[in-house]
């Protein structure tokens, strides 16, 4: 039986790597699996090997307080999937982790194929990362412009486009069953790591005071992870709000999401998701501030959001760092409002972009990609 071990290093890559898995299993059900994953690989029956919030890191300093911690997860790893002895290593994103693993496992292994998907971001700092990536025997792409970085080291690559802008089948999910009232939604994204939402949910919530003063036919919609979502939820109540909520279930979020007028999300991914349901937004992001001068040091673009990076402009606003405050983020939504034709502006612009990045097929090209590899 071929076996494949799937790693990734945060919630969002869970997800990637199960719309991928997903198709596989599909078509393909004489695959054994073992994963570092979370709840998305879980519910496909998937074991992981730890749970994924020990690896869940983010900025310098928490990697540099947990160094030590982080070294011996890497060699725990490095050691289960030797001893699982896949045909293929299925790395997804979090580059810092998963490729270092990668990394050590091939020098040890190198019957074991590679395969990564989401390229690190040479595009936006350390160019010179591509070099040490030759252990690789392919790369997936989220996007066409960074093929030819990994081209001009000989890296085998192919863009397949993002799954998270792949046409999905609407479920039958009621939203009015959610949502009382018949209320104005604001799908509001906190991030995935314990740093981000613990430095922007205060911020969140202090935003929501202001609006509600204002604008009262609006319930705001919380989209956490499971680990932050019962968290999430006693800290809205707390604060003795009748118009939040907090939720985890993804079918849910999606259809919330396609039903907001509105999202107020944090730098990522989920952006692409967002642009993708013709929802406008704004992007907000803070870290703490040693973090924040080394990212200013080696980051050569001028934004956060791939959006803005591919348009060389600030579609989507970004209150970013000392930006990122209650005040700045009900002023630039409040504006929105006032001027609606704002609002379809941002939409036309973004679906011209993201366009470009969609092949609708990504999870089953990446799938193909994989399954010809065992």
């Amino acid at each position: 039986m071929s076996k494949i071990f799937i790693l990734t290093g945060e919630p969002s890559g869970d997800k990637l790597a199960a719309n991928i898995i997903s198709k596989i299993k599909q078509s393909n059900s004489g695959i054994e699996y073992l994963s570092v994953g979370g709840t998305h690989l879980n519910s496909l029956g998937i074991k992981s090997i730890y749970e994924l919030k020990e690896v869940t890191y983010i900025g310098f300093t928490s990697v540099l307080l947990n160094i030590f911690k982080i070294r011996k997860k890497i060699n725990e790893t490095v050691d289960k999937i030797i001893e699982f002895k896949p045909d293929i290593l299925f790395s997804v994103d979090s580059p810092d982790f998963t490729l270092r693993v990668a990394e050590k496992v091939k020098k040890k292994n190198p019957k074991i194929k590679i395969i990564h998907f989401v390229a690190p971001q040479v595009w936006v700092w350390r160019e010179h990362r591509v070099k040490k990536l030759k252990f690789l025997d392919h790369i997936l792409l989220l996007f066409p412009f960074e093929k030819k970085y990994f081209d001009k080291e000989n890296i085998p690559s192919t863009f397949i486009g993002h799954p998270l802008l792949e046409s999905v089948n609407r479920s039958k999910i009621d939203v009015t069953q959610i949502i009382k009232n018949h209320k104005k939604i604001i799908s509001i994204f906190p991030g995935s790591r314990r740093s981000e939402v613990n430095i922007l949910l205060p911020i969140l919530i202090d935003f929501i005071k202001k609006m509600n003063i204002k604008h009262k036919d609006i319930f705001y919609v919380f989209h956490s992870t499971p680990e932050f979502n019962k968290s999430t939820q006693e800290k809205l109540l707390k604060e003795g709000f009748n118009n939040c909520g907090s939720i985890s279930d993804e079918q849910i979020k999606s259809e919330i999401l396609k039903c907001s007028i509105f999202a107020v999300s944090k730098s990522g991914t989920i952006s692409l998701e967002i642009c993708n349901a013709n929802v406008p937004s704004i992007i907000i992001y803070k870290m703490n501030f040693i973090n924040y001068l080394i990212v200013k040091m080696l980051v050569k673009v001028k934004f956060a959001n791939i959006i803005n990076i591919a348009a060389n402009e600030e579609i989507i606003p970004e209150l970013i760092q000392s930006k990122c405050n209650s005040e700045n983020i009900y002023n630039k939504i409040d504006s929105f409002f006032i001027n609606k034709k704002s609002i379809q502006d941002q939409i036309n612009r973004t679906q011209e972009i993201i366009k470009n990045f969609k092949t609708n097929k990504s999870s089953e090209i990446a799938a193909s990609i994989l399954t010809n590899s065992l």
